[in-house]
């Protein structure tokens, strides 16, 4: 199991054959022979997918609301892209169309190169009107589904022990991504709005045709005749499965509304949605009745395209120990992160100070964090490798408690003395590599207990649970820090993060669990695909072409 310190055996990565699971490989193509050994690491691709992944949201948080500012539009405009941002919250909600038609590198390719046609509209259009906000919503739906599918992709290319150092990875190319869009946002005092985002298409396209060279993606067969009609018609026949997608519909929308506030403009609002609720449970009883009656075959309800992967999560040994844990697991790192930025503030720091030192050098060494926390977690079990680093990442809340019993808050533009600097900066260090080294740790978590016949959407899931942990605590920090003060606060951060470790007996079930299924179902073989170096036609064609490998077993590829 993962808990124990063992030496983990590098990847296979010689020119002839791509070790996909321990014991498995497949016969590649002449071409795929001679590529650059670089083109055939696994984690070469781990760090273009992320940059890839990171440059859009870069691009939503740090150019738009510049460019807008200065097209003269209100706060309060700007601060509707919040709600168009719901689309990063809420895309395990169509996650399920990327698992069901699979075929990653077309939905990664499709959304690059959609998304570098929108900044290209921007550049030929300086204006701003009501057009702007749908290119906007649009794009931010492309990027969610670009992430759902290097997600998906990701977790199905890596094995076990492979996942520290890739998560590891995962974090600097990702933050990479969005410092790329801060240069993009350099260039428009340069180039002007037209060239800037000029320069944003040509990185999309660049991303889009990099995603065509990835390594081909495995095969597996979707479950033949189980419709979205078929699914449906199921889940009536089971009450219980129902009920829990039900309430898992209501838990989507108490997060909608919660940044449209539709309950205060609605009278009886939630009495309205309770009611319907409930209609489809009711009638779900009698439908059960009659199908039993009529003695109708029921099919899997895990095996459904669109509530498969959430039904199959909620039957394995666990789930709910192991959401809490996913919940509350950074709850104090978290809880503090959100007062750190004003607590430096009222200690009488400058904005420069605060770019350089949390911003800037923080961004370094939290991607240094990352890279060794991904490491010892490769090495030491993901197990062993939450509970050490997150130990870590608890202790380091300790150093801005100190900081903050020592450092008085005093008016903008007081000095502040070297030591008091000193401690600061010392505090600020220890935080960002800290947060690095949990934060590798728990993602390569997340990706184990995944199941790769529902990669994309269960990782959607999950991540969504972990980002509603983030935006509850952040919003109760503001309260913790003005009633306690800044030092009392971040002291009971500390103590914040170990109600998660009262889980852990549960986690490392899960992880067991996890390790012991085989892929779930999950058809080892790659999926076929062409020559791996063709041009773009080919490219997009390539996932369905015959290359007639032959598998060890002698079998040959669908």
């Amino acid at each position: 199991m993962g808990d124990a310190f063992t030496p983990c055996a590098a990847p296979d990565f010689t020119p002839s054959t791509w070790q996909l699971n321990p014991g498995i490989h497949t016969t590649l193509t002449e071409s795929e022979r001679t590529r650059p050994s670089l083109l055939q690491s696994k984690m070469f691709w781990v760090g273009i997918l992320y940059f890839a992944e990171g440059f859009p949201l870069g691009v939503f948080y740090d150019v738009f609301p510049v460019h807008f500012r200065q097209q003269g539009v209100s706060l309060a405009g700007i601060g509707l892209l919040s709600l168009l941002g719901l689309a990063w919250t809420l895309k395990f909600l169509w996650a399920p169309a990327v698992d069901h038609f699979r075929h990653h590198r077309r939905w990664m390719f499709g959304a690059d190169i959609c998304m570098a046609a929108i900044l290209l509209l921007f550049a030929v259009h300086a204006g701003f009107g009501p057009w702007v906000w749908f290119a906007i919503g649009a794009f931010t739906l492309l990027s969610a589904t670009n992430d759902i599918a290097i997600d998906g992709y990701t977790i199905e290319m890596l094995d076990r022990h492979e996942l520290g150092l890739a998560n590891g990875l995962r974090i600097a190319f990702y933050r990479a991504g969005m410092l790329t869009a801060g240069v993009i946002l350099i260039c428009s005092d340069m180039l002007g709005w037209a060239g800037a985002y000029t320069a944003g298409a040509v990185v999309f396209l660049l991303a889009g045709l990099s995603c065509l060279k990835a390594p081909r993606e495995r095969y597996r067969q979707a479950a033949a005749g189980i419709t979205p009609t078929v699914e449906l018609k199921a889940l009536l026949a089971h009450p219980l499965a129902l009920a829990g997608v039900v309430l898992f519909l209501l838990g989507v929308l108490w997060l909608v509304d919660r940044t449209t506030g539709w309950s205060r403009s609605v009278e009886y609002f939630w009495w309205y949605v309770f009611a319907g609720a409930a209609l489809p449970i009711l009638y779900s009883g009698r439908y059960m009745r009659q199908a039993k009656h009529a003695g109708a075959q029921r099919p899997p309800l895990t095996e459904g395209p669109v509530f498969g992967a959430l039904l199959e999560m909620l039957r394995r040994p666990s789930i709910l120990p192991v959401i809490l844990f996913i919940l509350i697991f950074k709850l104090g790192d978290s809880a503090m992160g959100f007062m750190i930025k004003p607590f430096w503030v009222d200690s009488g720091f400058s904005a420069a100070q605060i770019g350089l030192v949390s911003v800037n050098i923080g961004l370094v060494l939290s991607i240094a964090g990352g890279i060794v926390g991904g490491w010892f977690t490769d090495r030491a079990g993901i197990f062993r490798g939450l509970w050490v680093l997150g130990l870590l990442q608890a202790v380091s809340n300790l150093g801005y408690a100190w900081a903050a019993h020592i450092i008085p808050s005093v008016p903008a533009g007081t000095p502040v003395t070297a030591n008091h600097q000193a401690l600061m900066y010392l505090a600020s260090a220890l935080e960002s590599f800290t947060g690095g080294l949990g934060t590798a740790a728990f993602l390569a978590f997340l990706m184990a207990i995944v199941n790769k016949r529902h990669s994309a959407t269960e990782y959607a899931l999950l991540s969504s649970v972990f980002a509603l942990s983030r935006s509850v605590s952040g919003w109760a920090g503001g309260y913790g820090a003005e009633a306690m003060g800044y030092a009392d606060y971040f002291l009971l951060t500390f103590f914040l993060a170990f109600p998660a470790y009262l889980l852990l007996p549960w986690v490392r079930r899960m992880l067991a669990y996890a390790a012991l299924q085989p892929d779930a179902g999950q058809d080892s073989q790659e999926e076929p695909r062409a020559d791996n170096a063709a041009g773009i036609g080919d490219g997009l064609a390539a996932d369905d072409a015959d290359t007639g490998a032959v598998t060890p077993a002698g079998t040959r590829n669908p």
